[in-house]
């Protein structure tokens, strides 16, 4: 059976880099020494890995590295820290435009 990592560097300007890999240590290897110089991680090392999920469904990692790639970066330290109620909390919407946040409109009752 394949196993497949989507992991979370941490670099060395603290921003974060996701990816999926079937081969974690090669793949870490490659971001350590510079393999792509296109590569985000290129010239924020060293890195340092913070966070791994093992997967056996390849569908389902690449699901999970789509979702936490558009995250932002406090919700991708609070899963590599563990803290799973902060991810909610993060994960509300705070925007003005929502719709938890409208003032309520004028209604005439008659």
């Amino acid at each position: 059976m394949k196993t497949y990592y989507v992991y979370i560097l941490q670099c060395s300007d603290n921003l974060t880099y996701t990816g999926i890999t079937n081969n974690l240590s090669r793949r870490l290897d490659e971001h350590q020494k510079g393999i792509n110089k296109s590569c985000f991680t290129f010239k924020r090392r060293p890195l340092k890995l913070i966070f791994e999920q093992v997967f056996n469904d390849i569908e389902q990692a690449i699901r999970f590295e789509k979702k936490i790639k558009k995250w932002s970066s406090k919700k991708k330290y609070a899963l590599a820290n563990g803290k799973y109620d902060l991810l909610q909390i993060l994960s509300e919407c705070r925007n003005a435009t929502h719709s938890n946040y409208k003032p309520l409109r004028y209604r005439e009752f008659n």
